[in-house]
């Protein structure tokens, strides 16, 4: 492709991923927005609350990002056949998951909440949140792994249009039930909790609607999606096991980081809550790049053009610099309008605003490293090296240096982050020699 037609090709498919991340994300800020004006501790409690299903999505969507490589090869090779099996091998898994991780959020709300925080009122809301919303955990187990399926065979505006409804959804009743209107209770921290169960249990209806019983390339006989031997399900496996290790750890280090920021402080720990969901609002945008990356690199190798595969990479590395960027700027321009939208003291304000400044600078190195990781070594298969190289210097350099900078040198907070983030310079240098080495690149169908 020329560069018109491939920048066209990227924009069809990352377009459609970004502003699905950016809804998704949005349930989240809405959240936050509506509760932030009851309190700076409801706001913390709702954060605190929502960091068990933090981890467990992170490890719903590394099986199924696992499953992405075989997705993508398998649509590449035009193989619909191999496709529904793996959507059906990753729902299974995400499933069986999902399961202990709602148990956990019904039975012991409070013990789970105790992790993050001594304060004991932060901690009473955070597990009314958690044991409300606890049935999501089911609902995203299915939601997922369809969603990554119509997302890695380039049906992308489906689980857009289907992110909208639940967004609209979730902004009526967030309304309704954090504030008591229009006749009905006034639940305040369980209400946005509430709202969400109803937005996801809507997506949950029309994912499975449009994506399995319409006339769709994923609709096809039952035994299909059931059909795996056990070849087909060591090899998946085998893929999935990194990515999953790489999400779970990864989310682990950023919940354990999470712990230590805070102990910092209750106005801190809020103007951090209230900048990062902000940041995951322009990450999510920024990250489509990576999802395109694993669909089109995983389709090229599918079809068996290696050099085709290699090339489309590294447009899409150029592509993910000038992006982080221009994001950077953007951030590090309007953030200080932008977080208006919350009800923080003075001083929040201003911790939030330097915190904004330090994402600003790293936005590059994120979008790279994540482009790199999630969508071009996955794409390949070269799983087990993306996650080892990520979780390796996380839990080695981050993780202990959040708790060292936090809890005995008790620095600000921005100053901590910033600290922290540094680890994202020496992943980039050994991830890059990776890309430019070519072992990444693996044919991962072969004689399944």
């Amino acid at each position: 492709m020329n560069n018109r037609q491939f920048y066209k090709k990227v924009a069809m498919i990352a377009v459609p991923v970004a502003l699905q991340g950016l809804i998704s994300s949005s349930l989240t800020l809405l959240d936050n927005m509506m509760v932030s004006s009851l309190s700076e501790t409801a706001l913390s409690a709702v954060n605190l609350g929502v960091q068990l299903f933090n981890i467990q999505w992170m490890m719903v969507f590394g099986f199924c990002t696992g499953g992405s490589t075989f997705l993508t090869q398998f649509w590449g090779a035009q193989d619909r056949g191999s496709v529904r099996k793996v959507v059906g091998f990753t729902t299974i898994n995400t499933m069986a998951l999902s399961l202990i991780f709602f148990c956990l959020g019904t039975f012991f709300p409070r013990q789970v909440i105790s992790l993050y925080t001594s304060d004991p009122v932060v901690a009473e809301l955070g597990a009314q949140y958690l044991q409300t919303a606890a049935v999501n955990f089911l609902f995203i187990a299915v939601i997922n792994p369809l969603s990554t399926a119509l997302r890695a065979t380039q049906q992308t505006n489906i689980p857009m249009y289907i992110s909208i409804a639940a967004f609209v959804t979730d902004v009526v009743f967030n309304y309704c039930l954090i504030f008591g209107n229009f006749g009905l209770p006034r639940l305040e921290v369980r209400g946005a909790a509430l709202a969400t169960v109803i937005a996801r249990a809507l997506e949950f209806c029309l994912m499975v609607i449009l994506a399995l019983v319409r006339k769709n390339p994923l609709k096809g006989p039952a035994r299909q999606f059931f059909s795996f031997d056990k070849n087909f399900a060591k090899r998946v496996y085998k893929n999935s096991a990194f990515t999953t290790l790489n999400e779970t750890l990864w989310s682990g280090a950023n919940s354990a980081m999470n712990a230590a920021y805070g102990h910092i402080g209750t106005v801190q720990f809020a103007a951090y809550s209230a900048s990062i969901t902000i940041m995951n609002l322009f990450l999510m945008c920024m990250f489509s790049i990576g999802d395109a990356s694993l669909i089109l690199v995983g389709a090229r190798i599918g079809e068996g053009k290696q050099e085709e595969a290699r090339d489309t990479a590294k447009r899409l590395l150029k592509l993910a610099a000038v992006f982080g960027v221009i994001a950077g700027v953007l951030i590090a321009v309007f953030s200080r309008f932008i977080i208006r939208i919350f009800e923080l003291s003075p001083e929040g304000f201003a911790i939030a605003q330097d915190i904004f400044y330090v994402n600003a600078v790293f936005c590059p190195v994120y979008l790279v490293n994540g482009v790199l990781i999630s969508g071009i070594l996955r794409a390949g298969g070269d799983t087990r090296f993306a996650a080892l190289t990520e979780i390796l210097i996380m839990w080695l350099t981050s993780v202990p240096l959040s708790f060292i900078c936090a809890m005995w040198l008790k620095l600000p907070i921005a100053l901590v982050i910033l600290i922290t983030q540094l680890e994202g310079i020496i992943k980039f240098f050994i991830l890059f020699r990776r890309f430019r080495s070519g072992k990444w690149l693996n044919y991962m169908i072969e004689g399944m």
